[in-house]
């Protein structure tokens, strides 16, 4: 059997993680391995995985918080070094159907069947409401008569997708040996636009209508700086307008960075007309911070940096056959720190 990795990251929601684990452990076809990122949660999250009783499970707690980028980046390089063939990688509000990965698996053998190579498979995502959310952008290439080819395996529930989200993505390996890993200097917002669109360069990934998981967003619906309420999230949208400056200009998406620049001047007018010069000072940052901007793509074998962060990994239950009268026992959690 391959040796799937579920990676979960997390910040501050142990209810939401606590729902997506149970949901992650009901599979109908289990994964190998599940690895939680904890991006230096304050709410008592270490303690809460500290203290459930979950076979294969191993929590890696960082000293500090590198954004969502920060910890999907390390989650994809550590389930690649611990040898996954392929990485099912997730969000903490994600509730994964119990046949969602069951069915991502059962695409990529159709996919194989068909000889068709996929870069990722994605399963489709909706709100509590049953309304689709996290929805991908179609693949447009064309096939040899000049029509966009996206309808190819429509029959099987798949659909050819260029550009996507880490809610429920199953990645191989193949594809991060070959592309790498998601950029981890973006903080957060855009990194999962700018990773699947860099490995869909030459092969598509594919939208799996069957797999379904619920994304249990705090707020459903676009949010942007100028309709943010939570003063602690403002200065955080300098990353969103420079991130996604940042991919249009990367990938000569020109008429989307055309329309971005003069969407975030906009923005600045209208806020500082409004005297809300705090969120002007932000959009003014992620404006001129994506001029410079130009990270490097780390590559799924190469060492975590020790500059960035350190880590605590801890596995709070170990699972070993009683040879004596064949019962399950535990063992106290093993603790060690990586730096």
């Amino acid at each position: 059997m391959p040796n799937v990795i579920a990676v979960i990251l997390t910040y501050n929601r142990q209810e939401l993680l606590q729902r997506c684990l149970d949901a992650v452990y009901s599979q109908t076809q289990p994964c190998s391995r599940v690895l939680v990122i904890d991006n230096a949660s304050t709410d008592g999250t270490k303690e809460m995985l500290n203290s459930l009783q979950l076979p294969n499970l191993e929590v890696h707690v960082l000293s500090r918080n590198l954004g969502a980028a920060g910890g999907f980046n390390l989650g994809f390089r550590l389930a690649y070094q611990k040898g996954a063939d392929f990485v099912w990688m997730m969000d903490d509000d994600v509730i994964p159907t119990p046949e969602a990965l069951q069915r991502l698996r059962e695409a990529e053998g159709v996919l194989k069947a068909q000889n068709t190579e996929y870069s990722y498979l994605l399963s489709a995502a909706f709100t509590e409401d049953g309304l689709a959310t996290n929805t991908p952008v179609v693949d447009t290439s064309k096939n040899s008569i000049g029509y966009p080819d996206w309808t190819q395996l429509i029959e099987h529930g798949l659909i050819a997708i260029q550009r996507g989200t880490f809610v429920s993505i199953l990645v191989p390996r193949a594809t991060l040996a070959t592309f790498g890993l998601p950029i981890a200097s973006m903080f957060i917002w855009g990194e999962d636009t700018e990773f699947t669109l860099r490995v869909t360069r030459t092969t598509p990934g594919y939208l799996v209508g069957n797999s379904r998981v619920l994304h249990l967003r705090q707020k459903n619906g676009a949010v942007t700086i100028l309709s943010e309420e939570n003063p602690a999230r403002i200065e955080y949208f300098k990353y969103s307008i420079r991130n996604n400056l940042y991919v249009a200009k990367k990938y000569s998406l020109f008429r989307q960075y055309a329309f971005l620049m003069l969407k975030d001047l906009n923005w600045l007018i209208r806020l500082l007309r409004r005297g809300q010069f705090q969120k002007a000072k932000v959009v003014m940052k992620g404006i001129i911070g994506s001029i410079g901007f130009s990270p490097r793509v780390e590559a799924a074998d190469a060492p975590f940096d020790k500059a960035k962060a350190t880590f605590s990994t801890f596995t709070p239950v170990r699972y070993e056959l009683q040879a004596a009268n064949h019962e399950m026992i535990t063992k106290k959690p093993q603790v060690r720190m990586t730096s």
